[in-house]
């Protein structure tokens, strides 16, 4: 049985010629950063207001992501303490001109709830 994406489909976006590293590839620092872009936007509808990225844990890149590719990140919230939230971050690409989906890269991005003076701040039940 095929894997299927864990969570929800977040952001989809499309890896284009300036996402590249000199070998060609997309860049694994422009993943990260979807992911983390991903995961922000679920940690701030969490503790509804602002977080920031403290931590990503357990990153691990299975396969590569080409120029043309549909990425999709999906995430599930994994842990909600006080002041954090920890966000599971699973990225799927799909080749272009193909239907087939791959599971290309995940991680656990931690975020902490702050306040306008950036201080951490409890996050509201």
């Amino acid at each position: 049985m095929e894997e299927e994406p864990k969570g929800e489909m977040t952001i989809r976006t499309l890896a284009m010629p300036a996402d590249t590293n000199p070998a060609g590839d997309v860049f694994g620092g422009w993943i990260m950063s979807q992911m983390d872009i991903a995961g922000n936007l679920v940690s701030k509808r969490v503790a509804k207001g602002r977080t920031v990225t403290i931590a990503v844990d357990g990153m691990n890149f299975h396969k590569p992501v080409f120029v043309g590719d549909t990425v999709c990140c999906y995430t599930e919230v994994t842990r909600v303490g006080n002041t954090s939230i920890t966000i599971h971050v699973e990225t799927w690409a799909t080749r272009q001109y193909s239907t087939e989906r791959l599971k290309v890269t995940e991680g656990n991005f931690t975020f902490v709830a702050v306040d306008e003076n950036r201080k951490p701040r409890n996050i509201e039940s």
